[in-house]
């Protein structure tokens, strides 16, 4: 069975268990086999999972907006790996959503694997594009933090349009989410 509910943004993870790189080659693989706007496959992937990369790489990300006075994960709580995704601007000169369909994709084949992730769009391109080698022909789209999670995230239903994820000084992590009921505008069936 698919695990959407257990697929959630995780920031936190036990640093030490590292994700193995068949598991790592999965998830890409997923996400080769997802579907592409006009089928062009324009999105590579660079992984990490050398802990002195991961922290040249963590050093170009921030985290969770909403929580304002937490810069990120502590030593210890760090990912294990991430996947890079990039822009090939040879193939095409954009991607559609290609990105956000397979960022979901590799993120659902960690969940089935035991692991978690959460997808980063706040990155220093630059900053990353020179410390991974990256050349002129590629563009750095988002980066997906990789780990098994160290962290509860808890559901909750909006109330009064406060979309913001927060979290409780035990650690749990709240995010709501609209109710079903909300997001149907219109339903005609047969049944």
């Amino acid at each position: 069975m698919i695990p959407f509910d257990k697929n959630r943004s995780y920031r936190r993870f036990y640093e030490e268990v590292e994700i193995p790189e068949s598991e790592l080659l999965k998830m890409i693989d997923a996400a080769r086999l997802s579907p592409s706007s006009r089928n062009i496959q324009p999105i590579k992937y660079f992984i990490s999972a050398e802990r002195g990369l991961n922290e040249k790489i963590f050093k170009t990300l921030a985290w969770a907006g909403y929580l304002k006075d937490w810069d990120g994960p502590c030593e210890g709580e760090r990912p294990s790996a991430y996947i890079i995704q990039l822009h090939d601007k040879v193939i095409a000169p954009g991607y559609s959503c290609d990105h956000g369909i397979t960022a979901q994709s590799i993120l659902l084949q960690a969940v089935d694997s035991g692991f978690g992730g959460c997808i980063i769009a706040s990155v220093k391109r630059e900053e990353l594009a020179q410390i991974i080698g990256l050349g002129e022909r590629y563009d750095i789209i988002q980066v997906i933090a990789l780990g098994k999670p160290k962290e509860i995230v808890v559901i909750d239903e909006i109330k009064d349009n406060d979309y913001k994820y927060w979290r409780e000084s035990s650690g749990t992590h709240h995010v709501p989410k609209r109710g079903l009921d909300e997001l149907i505008v219109g339903l005609k069936s047969g049944k």
